[in-house]
């Protein structure tokens, strides 16, 4: 979604990671509320755990988005985003998930399951929250564009309000006495 009111976090709950996705998603877009899954990323149990997390988040569908990912580390530490369970999870979910696995060159099987794939956890943020600066501008924008918009109209409908004034003056009663008083005026 554009503006999504709550953003899931499935990563492990200590590390760079995951201060980052609180940092940038807080920065970006303060009135999303954030719910971080701890889940174990790396190790014996790491697929299960992210898998436990994602089937979660589908299951109780209180996020309008999801980020699942860790940072960067060896292709043995990114294993767990390799296996066939997680990129199901990540599939089958309701939930639109955002896959932010390793740093720049590292891709996943997750990565290709999931909806959108960010090179970071930190660009997953920015492709989940937008940035509340643009927002602002945009809609300071819009503003401004009706506002115009608006006085635009008004001046159309006061110049056919004259037109029809006028008309209505053509037709007064005592306008038109006034022109036969003249006519007959000339005529005498």
């Amino acid at each position: 979604p554009k503006f999504p009111k709550r953003v899931g976090v499935v990563t492990a709950s200590t590390g760079a990671a995951v201060r980052d996705i609180i940092n940038v998603i807080t920065r970006r877009y303060p009135m999303a509320e954030i719910v971080i899954y701890p889940a174990q990323v790396q190790g014996v149990g790491a697929a299960e755990s992210v898998v436990k997390a994602i089937e979660y988040f589908n299951a109780t569908n209180e996020v309008d988005t999801l980020i699942v990912g860790r940072g960067g580390g060896s292709i043995e530490d990114l294993w767990a985003f390799n296996e066939e369970n997680v990129a199901r999870a990540i599939y089958e979910a309701k939930t639109p998930i955002i896959s932010g696995t390793g740093h720049e060159v590292d891709t996943t099987i997750a990565d290709y399951a999931a909806d959108l794939r960010a090179a970071t956890p930190t660009a997953a943020c920015e492709l989940a929250v937008p940035d509340i600066t643009e927002v602002m501008e945009g809609i300071a924008n819009r503003e401004y564009t009706m506002d115009a918009l608006l006085k635009q109209i008004i001046r159309r409908y006061q110049m056919k309000l004259q037109k029809y004034q006028i008309t209505i003056a053509n037709y007064d009663p005592r306008f038109q006495l006034q022109e036969q008083k003249m006519r007959l005026s000339e005529l005498e």
